[in-house]
């Protein structure tokens, strides 16, 4: 158990946490290119992030955030805004929240999860700078499949599930109710779990 003044995360979280960098000051967002916003405040956090572009090179030029979150969630956002800053959008798209945690000196597992809002709502206002810019081809959505038609189970809820800190199949049924029915997509979920704990932990 900590003691009374300790910190739990590395130094470069602290940092990041009590001087967070990039922070979006004030609601106007009318002299940005693009505006993500991901999550919601009546079961968690939520988070915006706006960028800048240079539109001749495909650049983000600056990115600016916000949010209601904890110290993982404002540290992980802080250290993505400096990141992605002369990242083209594409390259800034397909950040991950591992480099982000491994930006930060690692993150607790079950804090993983507050630095998937940011890469979110990253990907969420680069989609908002192709459709004002009328490059709604470039737009890219990520659609669920659904791996338990019993419970309506989707890939992304098992994604959701293992950044929560599900990472048996018993953990999965006991946050999705997956395969608790006919028990034929058991399999499939299996694999989904497998691949999203691969992804986030590198397990």
């Amino acid at each position: 158990m900590l003691q009374s003044g300790e910190w739990a995360y590395t130094e470069k979280l602290k940092e990041h946490f009590e001087s967070p960098k990039n922070i979006l000051q004030g609601t106007d967002t009318s002299a940005f290119d693009g505006v993500g916003m991901e999550g919601n405040l009546q079961c968690g956090d939520q988070m915006m992030v706006a960028i800048k572009v240079d539109k001749e090179k495909e650049v983000i030029s600056d990115c600016k955030w916000k949010t209601y979150g904890c110290a993982s969630a404002i540290a992980s956002t802080s250290i993505l805004s400096e990141m992605v800053k002369g990242m083209t959008l594409d390259q800034a798209f397909d950040i991950s929240p591992k480099e982000v945690a491994k930006e930060l000196g690692g993150l607790p597992e079950n804090k993983i999860h507050c630095s998937v809002l940011g890469d979110k709502a990253l990907r969420a206002a680069i989609n908002d700078y192709f459709i004002r810019n009328g490059m709604n081809d470039r737009v890219k959505k990520v659609q669920a499949r659904t791996v338990c038609q019993c419970m309506n189970v989707t890939d992304h809820d098992i994604e959701e599930a293992v950044l929560e800190g599900a990472r048996t199949f018993y953990e999965l049924q006991e946050h999705t109710k997956i395969s608790t029915v006919c028990g034929m997509c058991k399999e499939d979920a299996e694999s989904e779990l497998q691949k999203y704990v691969h992804l986030h932990f590198g397990a």
